[in-house]
């Protein structure tokens, strides 16, 4: 077996790797969503060098998604997003293969407009999965990385708001 040779392609692939771990270590989800719309901008571009169209749409409509997200958190929004991308994701799609992107996608949009906090950030895990198995299936080793490493990004920083919450609630009870 051997290595793919690193390409420009493969170096915006990388490039969205450090966004990623930038975008995902936020404890605020507005500095998070604000840091997303940036990684999926490079996204887009590097899965359009790749030829990966559904992924490279998919990733064009998340900056739309989350940028909108900034200034609603509104479920029929959500909705109306899940449905589009539904939609123009079945129509793109020319195999199986081309769901996973459009997935992942419907599951981030109902966390950055559904959920907050703990929550949204389980939902990005679900995503990433989704996104995870799409970006081996199209031979991405920036975004490849980049779930794995969100994943366990995003686990961490789960832990981190759960400790903070719980140390808070410890105050509060010292407190009365």
């Amino acid at each position: 077996m051997t290595l793919p040779e690193i390409d420009f392609a493969q170096a915006v692939g990388l490039l969205s790797f450090v966004l990623g771990i930038l975008c995902f270590y936020q404890k605020d989800d507005r500095h998070l969503k604000l840091m997303m719309v940036v990684m999926n901008l490079n996204h887009a571009f590097h899965f359009f060098l790749l030829n990966a169209i559904t992924a490279a749409v998919s990733a064009l409509l998340a900056v739309l998604r989350t940028g909108l997200s900034l200034k609603t958190s509104s479920p029929v929004v959500a909705f109306w997003f899940i449905a589009f991308t539904m939609g123009w994701g079945i129509w793109l799609a020319d195999s199986w293969k081309d769901l996973f992107p459009i997935l992942g996608s419907c599951v981030g949009t109902y966390a950055v407009f559904c959920l907050t906090g703990i929550s949204m950030r389980i939902g990005f895990i679900i995503g990433a999965l989704c996104w995870l198995t799409n970006n081996i299936l199209v031979g991405s080793i920036g975004t490849t990385l980049l779930e794995l490493t969100l994943i366990a990004v995003n686990l961490n920083t789960i832990r981190r708001l759960w400790l903070h919450k719980k140390l808070n609630e410890d105050i509060h009870e010292a407190g009365t």
